[in-house]
């Protein structure tokens, strides 16, 4: 059974979010506060996080940031009952994989959470056919289908996001994505605003494939347009 952890200090809300998860045959965790969250996060292992930015002792920005820092890499959506862009980009920038403002609608809460879950599993497959392959270049080994990513043998943890964005350039070798390209085809958003996303996670997922990131071999920089990787 998967596990989700529900870190939300609204009682209402959390016992709403445990019933409809149960629901659909998810185990739940709820935590109250940021610091609680943060420690059940490190600690257990949870198919998918569903984090509050209102939160006390900690926001939902820090508790993001440090579960990334400390490697946790369990898919987050982030709520927030603010409407303003800003939070929602700065919630994908510290490591978010996608966010809803509050209120919201049951059927609204389940589609999103399916389809994280079916980008996690990798059931959403690309059009290129990528979601088969093995790709091998230098000391890195990619297994799209599998989604495991090794360098020199040793397995590397990606978020979900880190992974769509390295399969997506590693299986077109050469070409050349704009920040928007990127939104669109990893995020699905096709508005200007959150290219800063694009490059928090671009350099999230340098320093785990890369051996230095001032000089990188394997993701470039094209200067003035976005990103593409390395021929081979």
């Amino acid at each position: 059974m998967k596990h989700v952890l529900i870190i939300e200090d609204d009682h209402d809300i959390s016992r709403l979010l445990e019933i409809h998860l149960t629901n659909m045959g998810f185990q739940t965790t709820l935590a109250f506060d940021g610091k609680d969250g943060l420690l059940k996060g490190i600690e257990n292992e949870y198919d998918m996080i569903i984090l509050d930015i209102m939160l006390p002792s900690m926001d939902g920005f820090e508790v993001c940031r440090q579960l990334r820092i400390e490697k946790v890499n369990s898919p987050i959506l982030m709520l927030t009952s603010k409407s303003e862009e800003i939070d929602k980009v700065v919630g994908l920038e510290t490591g978010a994989d996608d966010y809803m403002t509050k209120p919201f609608s049951v059927r609204e809460l389940e589609a999103r959470i399916k389809a994280i879950m079916r980008r996690v599993e990798g059931v959403r497959h690309s059009p290129n056919g990528a979601s088969h392959r093995i790709i091998e270049i230098d000391n890195l080994h990619i297994d799209s289908a599998n989604r495991i990513v090794r360098k020199n043998g040793e397995r590397i943890s990606l978020t979900p996001k880190e992974f769509e964005l390295l399969v997506l350039m590693a299986s077109n070798p050469g070409r050349t994505y704009s920040r928007m390209d990127l939104l669109n085809e990893v995020w699905n958003y096709d508005f200007e605003g959150y290219e800063h996303t694009v490059n928090s996670h671009i350099n999230r997922l340098r320093g785990k494939i890369e051996d230095d990131m001032n000089d990188p071999r394997f993701i470039l920089t094209a200067w003035g347009v976005g990103y593409r990787f390395r021929e081979f």
